[in-house]
């Protein structure tokens, strides 16, 4: 397996090649010609028309990750939406991008908690939102576990929930591992996917 960082040839971050010691820093041009489905692969936010190429590399079977020196929710949620697994900062320290990478080449999702709870109500948005949800589901938990889950998967943080509903995020946290575990799901986003009758995927947050 091959690890290749895609950039315009501007971009040589140390933390990279403590990372990935055996790391190629590649242009597009030959990402497009040489990544296969063993590799591992990060794309920088600052090459051109990068979404594209994210499509274009997801097409191989490549485990892709975007690097932006500016993260924002919206370009995370582009990040995930055009077929990368994982969404990191460009500065990142070595240990978090070799979770990541670990967690995009087991078929996982990897974008940091910073960033999870926006992720989170763009990605329920996209599936439906409201007028998705499955009402079943929901009936297998409390009126506060259905409070606490709708808030959540509107993109709101725990802070913002607690504020919400006059409640702290202790209690807000133990709400969600409860309604994790009625609804056996690990994490927000498995959660948005359960709610919007999609199946679950594995993901992590940095966590």
């Amino acid at each position: 397996m091959a690890t290749y960082f895609v950039s315009q040839g501007r971009d040589e971050i140390p933390r990279w090649r403590e990372a990935f010691s055996a790391a190629r820093l590649v242009a597009p041009a030959q990402a497009r010609a040489w990544v296969t489905r063993e590799d591992c692969v990060w794309v920088m936010a600052d090459v051109e028309a990068w979404p594209g190429l994210v499509e274009v590399l997801r097409r191989s079977g490549a485990a892709l990750a975007v690097m932006s020196y500016a993260p924002t929710p919206r370009e995370a949620f582009q990040a995930l939406d055009a077929g990368a697994r994982a969404y990191v900062h460009a500065l990142s320290p070595p240990e978090v991008l070799r979770q990541a990478a670990l967690v995009i080449t087991h078929q996982g999702i990897w974008v940091p908690p910073d960033l999870m709870a926006r992720v989170v109500g763009g990605a329920f948005q996209a599936l439906g939102g409201a007028d998705r949800l499955r009402e079943e589901t929901l009936q297998r938990l409390t009126e506060r576990e259905r409070s606490v889950a709708l808030a959540v998967v509107e993109g709101l943080s725990n802070k913002e929930v607690a504020r919400r509903l006059g409640i702290t995020e202790r209690t807000v946290k133990a709400h969600l591992g409860a309604i994790f575990r009625k609804l056996g799901v690990r994490d927000r986003m498995q959660l948005v996917l359960r709610l919007s009758q999609r199946e679950p995927q594995a993901l992590e947050t940095g966590h």
